[in-house]
């Protein structure tokens, strides 16, 4: 354990640094106007840290999009190489990574956001949980303020540090609103992953990859990340939650907005954007040509010119004789 916990250490010390700076900076703004040792000023300050990771992490979300999508192109080709290759599983699996390599996708590149949030998610609950605990101060927080964070209260009421599991409804001190706020935080968190991971599902996956195996497997994410998420949120503490949900919120607007206005070929996000700028160019005034209709097929090929009849050499003498006869009568008659 101890070669792991140096380890441990070593990876999430920066991680500290960087998200108590984060912390403070909004703080500090956010105690112009509120008091520097209540719980909105914390709450506020973690939703603030979720929005600069979000925007820096903005490259890497548009590079999973464009790899989901690449994805989802990709299936009909991807079922050609399984039935070509199905008895083979080397040689299919072999085809397939050529196949991403050469279409410049890969299969792991939608997971980034996520494993790269995961280090982050888990230091804000070390930092939250060690302030409260013990008052342990992380990165550039001082004990003062490490106390203000773990002790501070939503509302003088609600500790940002308690979690659903551990609130009380009955016994000594007990506190429901803890119970009530974490709930509706996590519940918000599931909605959000479940409507997220649906609508690049349902509006910009074309129908022929809604069959394959790369759709298979966003189905069940579909279904068990929510349920992971809710297993689980019950266990971490209200600020930690609410960075979470704040993320989930952030990805689902960012996502639609994407969809939105860059939908993929042949899915029904690419059809209502289709119809929307149809939409706004008829209210401009502006003729938008429709798709040309396929043109009719007519034979204008030119006329078949008749040739005349074979005739026998007999045929051909009578009738020359019958032109030069008159000519003859003509000239008997000079």
């Amino acid at each position: 354990m101890g070669i792991l916990g140096d380890i441990g250490n070593l990876i999430m010390t920066p991680l500290y640094y960087a998200i108590s700076a984060v912390l403070i900076g909004w703080h500090e703004l956010f105690s112009l106007f509120l008091d520097p040792a209540g719980g909105m000023s914390w709450v506020l300050s973690i939703i603030g840290l979720t929005v600069v990771i979000r925007t820096a992490l903005i490259p890497l979300f548009v590079r999973q999009i464009k790899s989901s999508r690449n994805m989802q192109m990709l299936q009909p080709k991807v079922r050609a190489l399984q039935k070509k290759y199905g008895h083979d599983r080397q040689r299919l699996a072999e085809e397939t990574m050529k196949l991403y390599k050469e279409a410049g996708t890969n299969p792991f590149a939608s997971c980034l956001p996520l494993l790269l949030q995961m280090p982050i998610f888990f230091a804000l609950f070390r930092i939250l949980d060690q302030a409260a605990r013990n008052g342990t101060a992380h990165g550039f927080l001082t004990e003062e303020k490490a106390v203000q964070f773990g002790q501070s209260e939503i509302f003088g009421k609600i500790p940002i540090a308690d979690s659903f599991w551990s609130a009380r409804v009955w016994g000594p001190d007990p506190n429901g609103l803890v119970m009530v706020v974490a709930f509706v935080l996590f519940a918000t968190m599931v909605v959000t992953s479940f409507t997220t991971q649906r609508q690049l599902m349902m509006k910009n996956m074309p129908a022929d990859a809604l069959s394959g195996p790369y759709a298979q497997q966003q189905k069940i994410l579909l279904y068990v990340l929510p349920f992971v998420f809710a297993v689980t949120g019950v266990a971490f503490p209200i600020g930690v939650v609410l960075y979470w949900t704040t993320s989930n919120i952030w990805t689902m607007g960012q996502q639609f907005y994407v969809i939105r206005n860059n939908p993929a070929p042949g899915t029904p996000a690419f059809a209502a954007k289709e119809a929307r700028d149809k939409e706004k160019a008829a209210k401009r005034g502006e003729v938008v040509a429709d798709e040309p209709e396929a043109p009719v097929e007519t034979d204008q090929r030119p006329a078949r010119r008749e040739q005349p009849k074979r005739q026998t050499r007999s045929a051909r003498k009578k009738s020359s004789g019958g032109q030069n006869r008159p000519n003859q009568s003509k000239g008997d008659g000079k």
